[in-house]
């Protein structure tokens, strides 16, 4: 004989109908059939309340929800999402906050994403491994102005075929974006020139980081000097070189050209002046605006202030103590040692280099407070020092 099968409500019915037949008492049925007695008065209650049809199992979703999110709250994360479709709810939920004094329960920022994902305002993405920083001696900065960074985003066309060289500058504390200006190249002059306008606005940096692509070094200079980082040694500013191939050591302006690219140039502007609207007011709403999770969701606006250090209305000489031997590099950028020509670096052009004896017939080459190499007299050789 098949074994005969049962289901809760075939069992719900059987319990409803031994109750009826009096046979037992409650105590002896909620035994028989393994329940509670709380249990096997829910479903007399039932039973007697809607008939058979009581005796259906009932979805357990609380009526209520007390952190459920209001209505207007999700309205206005989507219509914030909207408006900033490249924003996350890290940053969308305290840039709302700021923005609607009276009180309001903001959802948390793992809620908020579910809410973006909820209505397909999301993409899932592939979480992509970290990479961590190779370089030993960075700065690393803990006021506004030690550290500013340095770069070219990859150049593009704008519509009307002329390329467009975007030079970006950032305060390493506050992520303040200084500048983004729109050159015509990456040429010495007319980045020096962006740079001039930065300094006279907002003071000097101690040290300014950067690749090691045109204008901020020359791969084949000693100490990879460029005209441009010459320039900054005697502004009393430290250049500061990363790795070559070592993007990740400058990761923050990396990430900020990420999103530089994504808001400004898909789709690019007619024009070189059309582009350059585009980055200020990318730059305004980068500073003023935009929440950032680094600087646990505030802006770099509310975080920077200008350096104490004015730029000069004269260029100061670099300074080297009484017992260097200092030389001026001339035009063809070599030096006079003794009787005989050394060469040094066309970098130099006319700047004054230092020398401090360290061993009999072995030189230290200073630019500044900057070692370059050494430089052996008696083979007149001029050895490059390690920067990696």
């Amino acid at each position: 004989m098949p074994w005969s099968e049962t289901t809760p409500m075939k069992e719900r019915v059987r319990f409803i109908a031994d109750f009826e037949g009096g046979l037992f008492t409650l105590s002896e049925l909620c035994q028989r059939y393994g329940i509670s007695r709380k249990t096997g008065y829910k479903w007399i209650e039932r039973f007697e309340a809607e008939g058979p049809k009581g005796l259906t199992d009932r979805s357990r979703a609380p009526h209520t929800c007390p952190h459920l999110t209001d209505s207007e709250v999700v309205g206005l994360l989507i219509d914030a999402r909207l408006a900033h479709p490249r924003w996350g709810a890290r940053k969308l939920i305290p840039w709302l906050a700021k923005r609607h004094a009276r009180r309001v329960a903001w959802p948390s920022p793992s809620t908020g994403a579910d809410i973006l994902k909820r209505f397909g305002l999301v993409e899932n993405r592939r979480r992509k491994r970290r990479l961590n920083s190779l370089s030993k001696e960075r700065t690393e900065p803990l006021l506004p102005n030690q550290l500013w960074s340095a770069d070219f985003k990859g150049q593009f066309r704008t519509r009307d075929s002329r390329y467009c060289y975007p030079l970006t500058v950032a305060d390493g504390f506050s992520r303040f974006l200084l500048g983004c200006r729109a050159l015509s190249s990456t040429q010495s002059q007319p980045t020096r020139r962006s740079f001039e306008n930065l300094f006279r606005e907002y003071g000097l940096p101690e040290a300014i980081r950067s690749d090691n692509g045109v204008p901020f070094a020359a791969s084949t200079a000693i100490g990879r000097l460029s005209r441009l980082s010459v320039w900054w040694i005697r502004l009393g500013i430290r250049p500061e070189l990363i790795k070559p191939s070592h993007p990740e050591q400058n990761g923050s302006h990396e990430r900020m050209h990420k999103t530089l690219k994504a808001e400004t140039t898909r789709p690019p502007a007619g024009n070189r002046s059309a582009q350059q609207k585009k980055f200020d007011s990318f730059r305004r709403e980068y500073n003023h605006e935009r929440p950032h999770e680094s600087l646990a969701q505030e802006t770099p606006a509310s975080l920077y202030e200008p350096s104490p250090r004015p730029f000069p209305n004269r260029l100061p000489q670099p300074e080297y103590p009484g017992h260097f031997e200092v030389r001026r590099v001339s035009r063809n950028g070599g030096i006079r040692w003794k009787t005989r020509w050394v060469n040094i670096s066309h970098s130099l052009l006319e700047e004054y280099v230092g020398l401090e004896e360290v061993d009999d017939g072995v030189w230290s080459l200073y630019f500044g407070p900057v070692l370059l190499g050494r430089f052996h007299e008696r083979t007149l050789t001029l050895e490059g020092a390690r920067l990696d």
